[in-house]
């Protein structure tokens, strides 16, 4: 931002907007998650075996993150066209009223084939809310920051998970301390999900409260917008599309191996109580919540680059031992094993909230860094749990972890080949 614009939402608002926002989105999402790894199978694939029911939850979990591209499209058209604002508001509706379906739709036992089927349906709506979400809150926190804190700036959308991960795991894990495993499976599994129309309430009055950020309102006022932003990414950025999707893999694959796959394998093949495991989960995700920050802050000082490599590299490294802490028969050693990875999470998703944005033009920047997210989503986590479902059947619990390290080393490739951002022009 130039030093002589006049800011046009307080630092305390951009703050809260762009945090609020991605916490009740991804507060949505991993409600989704949870529920696969514990109770989509049984309640919409009652007809199936237990591996079929869980390969058919996790691919409606993934369902999701094919949509997602489309909505960064969508949504990153008008978020360059028209504003940010505006779009993020109708991204934050439209994921909302879908989890809220979800909370609301009949079982297979109801409904037959209609079940499963509009499961799928509000599953592409959320992708395609989430898919214009991020990039919109991401521009949102750093199209205002300060040049050398436009990463600490953009760590608040990358804080919205972790809160939104801890809120979704601490409702699932309040509704099964409470409630008989009958019950969880009858109607208590739908709680967290109606839970979501009174946070979205809350997000939308904040961001009704915003204005457009001074780049994006004096690239309106000097015409800088193209006419179809998806056919430019494609044609003039496609490299920089290509590089930060790359980039994107091996966190994507980290977290949802660790939370939705971990957490299955966890209570069905290792035997640990559902309430011990979210439980370890939420104290885990605090360690996600410490790192951000730090993270974020190192990235301003020393760099996106070096912070990601030396992230990713620990990530690999995390993956060879996942089988030793997991399969100790130690809980301790589970616990301490999830804390470390959500840690690396924290860590090497913080500095992609002015990474990616930085990477692209401002007359673009909506759709390419919301697409680059995105399908950074498809190819790291919509796919990671069935592929660790399938190494697991076929093998064992270590050619996972040598898959998040793969994951990992891909990512390292990625990043190392994309030019360094830190003191890029964020005006242009």
């Amino acid at each position: 931002m130039d030093a002589n614009t006049k800011p046009a939402n307080s630092m305390s608002r951009v703050a809260l907007a762009s945090f609020i926002g991605t916490a009740i989105e991804f507060y949505d999402f991993y409600i989704y998650a949870t529920a696969a790894a514990l109770v989509i199978g049984p309640v919409f694939f009652p007809d199936s075996s237990p591996s079929a029911q869980a390969l058919q939850s996790f691919a409606t979990f993934g369902i999701a993150f094919v949509a997602r591209p489309i909505g960064a499209i969508l949504f990153g058209h008008f978020g360059d066209k028209i504003g940010r604002k505006s779009t993020l508001v109708f991204s934050l509706i439209l994921m909302g009223v879908a989890t809220a379906g979800i909370g609301l739709l009949p079982s297979y036992s109801a409904i037959g084939f209609w079940a499963p089927f509009l499961l799928c349906i509000l599953r592409l709506a959320q992708g395609l809310g989430l898919g214009g979400e991020w990039g919109g809150a991401a521009l949102l926190a750093t199209e205002n920051a300060p040049q050398n804190k436009r990463a600490l700036f953009g760590m608040f959308p990358q804080l919205g998970p972790s809160i939104g991960f801890l809120l979704s795991n601490g409702v699932f894990l309040l509704v099964t301390l409470s409630l008989s495993n009958e019950q969880f499976l009858q109607w208590g599994w739908r709680i967290p999900f109606l839970l979501s129309a009174v946070l979205v309430i809350i997000g939308l009055y904040v961001r009704l409260k915003l204005v457009e950020s001074p780049i994006f309102a004096n690239a309106l006022r000097s015409k800088q917008q193209v006419k179809v932003p998806a056919f430019n990414i494609f044609i003039h950025h496609w490299k920089a599309l290509a590089l930060g999707s790359f980039s994107m893999v091996g966190c994507y694959t980290l977290f949802y191996i660790t939370t939705a796959f971990l957490l299955q394998y966890g209570t069905k093949h290792l035997g640990i109580a559902k309430g011990h495991f979210l439980g370890f989960l939420c104290v885990a995700i605090v360690f996600m919540a410490i790192a951000t920050p730090i993270s974020a802050r190192l990235s301003d000082k020393y760099g996106r680059k070096p912070v990601l490599v030396i992230g990713l590299l620990f990530v690999a490294l995390s993956g060879t031992v996942m089988t030793q802490f997991m399969t100790s028969g130690s809980e301790l050693l589970v616990l301490m094993y999830l804390s470390l990875d959500l840690f690396l999470m924290g860590v090497v998703f913080a500095p992609m909230g002015a990474f990616l944005p930085e990477i692209f033009p401002t007359n673009v920047r909506y759709t390419g860094s919301s697409a680059a997210y995105s399908i950074g989503g498809i190819l790291g986590a919509s796919i990671a749990p069935i592929i660790a479902n399938y190494l697991v059947a076929n093998g064992d619990l270590s050619w996972v972890g040598y898959y998040v390290a793969v994951a990992s080393i891909i990512s390292i490739c990625a990043t190392l080949l994309i030019k360094e951002t830190l003191n890029s022009d964020f005006t242009q």
